[in-house]
């Protein structure tokens, strides 16, 4: 602290006000990009909104007092806020959706409602039901569900209900997956509807068919294909290892539909069916066959006479037969197969020799045999049918790899980096290693070092026997600075022959003439520190 209060007293009025400066310019660019990196990044709330919806979630926004921020459709908060805020607009019914589902049938009461107003109500509100369900989806921006349910009549067929989906995506357009998923959401909520009679429309795309319109011929054999060598890649890789085998599938399915009904007739094979067996039996009783008076007399009036008696019997027996009959029907659906091709290509045995030659050589006949029953088994091989299976060695094609390998490097470790915070950070410490370097120390290091002054130059003297030392000249010329050795008892011819110069006048002159740059510059100081004020 006294170093600081040494340096700020030698400091003129022009460098303390710099200072000063630099240093307020340094405190508010640090002030200023800390706010940077500290704000808080913008998450999307919602966006696709329309502009009542919008209106109204932005007006919610302001009660709460909650920064936000509009860019086109779409509305973005405080990343940290998002989900908070989402579910407490979600308590608030916001935002609004375009249409409205089971709510309708709500306002409906059971008094002037006819059975065509509930009808018309009950199917509005299953559109806008399915229409929600639709904009579920992510990809999907807006939606819209159209059904068409003829009234029921009677004495007529019920017509078959369809609908239409017109679906707006929020980027590119929609695919072949999620148009056909729609199509079973659509028909799995309308009772008697079929996927195939849904119609769904892009936007962009525009009528995106579906999977019946659009398959082909043999899109059946092509997926029983992709299956089958699957498996067939799996089998051989436990063996000859990943990668090493090459499996081919060409499946030839029945595309046509063939009902055949078949009715056969025995006629030497009969059969009773029923047996009808009648039995009769009855006594009658008259007088003769005469033709006399007393046989044209009142009954009674007539007197005994001659009787007859007779008595019949009937037996009969009915059987019904049928002959025999066999029938049957036999539908075949497209899709069986009617032949299988397989074609597999093994990799040659890789071998290593013993000085590290690496070579290949065709497997054993025994082991193609061995795969080959085993391929024939997994793909359910028929010969009969006229299925072809091919099992070949051959080498492959040793290519080197393309491209860099790519590996995670150590800033992964610190988990996902914000670029702009990073760029922020560099800045700031960017301008205060700038300010430091190129205001603040020049100004502290030229107080402190203060008027250029020369340092006394070491002028080393050789002495003998290794007692000399380095002395700084310093303009004065004293005598116990250096410790000399006792020459007074030397006498001139020992003097000259060790070269030590026993007066001090001779030394300061000799050293004079040696150092005569030096000594200006010490006479120089001399004569400056003596015109300075005292």
């Amino acid at each position: 602290m006294q170093n600081l209060l040494s340096l700020w007293a030698n400091l003129s009025n022009q460098r303390r006000a710099i200072v000063l400066g630099a240093t307020v310019a340094m405190f508010l660019a640090i002030m200023s990009l800390a706010r940077l990196v500290g704000q808080s990044d913008m998450a999307l709330l919602y966006s696709g909104l329309d502009s009542a919806s919008a209106g109204a979630v932005i007006t919610a926004l302001d009660a709460q007092a909650v920064k936000y921020e509009v860019r086109g459709d779409a509305i973005y908060v405080d990343q940290s806020k998002r989900d908070s805020l989402r579910m407490t607009l979600a308590g608030q019914g916001l935002p609004a959706t375009g249409s409205n589902g089971y709510e309708l049938l709500d306002s409906l009461s059971g008094f002037g409602t006819t059975s065509q107003m509930f009808d018309a109500a009950y199917w509005r509100a299953k559109e806008g039901e399915l229409a929600r369900t639709v904009l579920a989806l992510p990809e999907v921006k807006a939606a819209r569900v159209h059904i068409a349910q003829a009234p029921t009549e009677l004495f007529q067929d019920k017509n078959k209900p369809t609908a239409s989906v017109t679906v707006t995506t929020r980027t590119g357009a929609l695919s072949a997956d999620q148009a056909n998923a729609i199509r079973h959401l659509v028909a799995g909520a309308v009772s008697g509807m079929q996927p195939d009679d849904v119609a769904v429309i892009d936007s962009v795309a525009g009528l995106i068919p579906s999977q019946s319109d659009t398959a082909a011929p043999n899109a059946a054999g092509e997926t029983k294909a992709a299956e089958i060598k699957q498996n067939v890649e799996r089998l051989l890789a436990a063996r000859v290892g990943p990668g090493k085998a090459v499996v081919e599938v060409n499946v030839d399915v029945v595309t046509d539909r063939e009902e055949v009904n078949q009715r056969t007739l025995d006629p030497q094979g009969k059969v009773a069916i029923s047996t009808e067996t009648q039995d009769k039996s009855g006594t009658s009783s008259g007088a003769d066959g005469n033709v006399t008076v007393a046989s044209n007399l009142p009954a009674g009036a007539a007197g005994p006479g001659g009787t007859n008696q007779s008595q019949n019997t009937d037996k009969s027996e009915r059987v019904n037969y049928e002959v025999s009959e066999t029938s049957r029907q036999v539908i075949k659906m497209p899709g069986a197969v009617a032949k299988l091709s397989v074609a597999v290509l093994v990799d040659q045995e890789k071998v290593t020799a013993a000085d590290g030659t690496v070579t290949f050589q065709p497997r054993a006949d025994a082991e193609l045999a061995t795969l080959k029953e085993l391929v024939a088994s997994a793909v359910g091989l028929d010969t009969t049918r006229g299925d072809v299976l091919t099992l070949k060695s051959l080498p492959f094609d040793q290519q080197a790899v393309k491209g860099t390998l790519v590996e995670s490097g150590f800033l992964s470790a610190f988990g996902p980096i914000n670029l702009m915070s990073v760029i922020q950070l560099g800045v700031l410490a960017l301008v205060a290693l700038i300010l430091g370097l190129f205001v603040i120390r020049p100004i502290l290091t030229a107080s402190a070092r203060g008027p250029a002054q020369l340092g006394a130059p070491v002028l080393p003297l050789a002495l003998p026997n290794g007692l000399g030392a380095p002395v700084a000249l310093d303009g004065e010329i004293d005598d116990g600075g250096v410790v000399f050795p006792q020459v007074a008892d030397f006498s001139e011819q020992e003097a000259a022959m060790t070269g030590v110069e026993t007066d001090p006048v001779a030394r300061l002159r000799r050293l004079i003439e040696e150092r005569q740059a030096e000594s200006i510059e010490i006479l120089r100081s001399w004569m400056e520190h003596d015109e300075e004020p005292v």
